[in-house]
């Protein structure tokens, strides 16, 4: 095999990264380059590239910087160069591509309903409920919802949610969306988890769980204990933390409800 090398910018602009967060990866162990010019300027070989693929792809998972690191050392080295890191770098890319497949086949059911809703109305025709939801499956998660808190708490929050009417599923689908994109925005913007903004954020979000039925507390004193098993969920699960702008977003949530409950 060829022994191909690529400078730190080039790799930025073919990775769609930054220089910045390549040498960031570096410096905290977690992509070394390859090699390292008397300049100081670094160099990336097929390896290396194995390895930032690798990276990328949890990282759009939402996974943090060090559980991408507990993921990779449990994997073990995985390189280009011998029969069996080659093996060893499939196999783990594998997974990912069935994940990545499961995404692609929902998006395309959800963009195929949304444009059937765009014909449909455009053309004057009459909506069918049936067509326009395919891809949003809000069952996907019960045999986890039934595992963690029971079979009756599902079916508390599956009769709740069948009880509504499409447009009341949808204006709480907005509410649910409009609450993740105000945690993201507000993680990005730096704000402090203790600060008044953070907290009216997190009170927000005490409500908005307290008003699904089944969920422990529902209707009444909100249950800390849940809603703390919650926060450190939306940081291992990068599900969870996609909704609050990936990892860092899932920390900031995780920060401000740990805040709320000690007050």
């Amino acid at each position: 095999m060829t022994h191909r090398e690529y400078p730190i910018a080039e790799v930025a602009r073919l990775a769609g990264t930054t220089s910045r967060t390549l040498r960031h990866y570096d410096d905290v162990g977690l992509l070394p380059p390859s090699r390292v010019g008397h300049t100081g300027y670094r160099y990336y070989d097929d390896d290396a590239l194995l390895r930032l693929q690798r990276i990328l792809l949890l990282r759009q998972l939402g996974l943090p910087v060090r559980q991408i690191q507990d993921v990779l050392a449990a994997e073990g080295p995985a390189t280009a160069s011998s029969p069996r890191g080659r093996a060893a770098s499939a196999a783990a890319l594998r997974l990912h591509a069935a994940e990545l497949r499961r995404q692609q086949e929902r998006l395309q059911r959800q963009l195929a309903a949304v444009e059937h809703t765009l014909t449909t109305l455009e053309g004057g025709g009459e909506l069918v409920a049936e067509n326009m939801f395919d891809g949003f499956d809000h069952t996907q998660h019960k045999d986890e919802v039934t595992e963690r808190w029971g079979a009756q708490a599902y079916q508390d929050s599956d009769r709740w949610w069948r009880s509504m009417g499409r447009e009341e599923q949808a204006a709480w689908q907005e509410t649910t969306r409009q609450l993740g994109a105000d945690w993201a925005a507000a993680a990005a913007a730096g704000t402090d988890p203790a600060s008044a903004a953070a907290q009216e954020l997190a009170a927000r979000h005490v409500a908005w769980l307290s008003g699904i039925p089944g969920t422990p507390g529902a209707g009444g004193e909100p249950d800390t204990g849940y809603i703390l098993g919650l926060a450190d969920m939306y940081v291992a699960d990068p599900r969870f933390a996609a909704n609050y702008g990936g990892a860092e977003g899932a920390e900031f949530v995780r920060a401000a409800l740990r805040e709320w409950a000690g007050r």
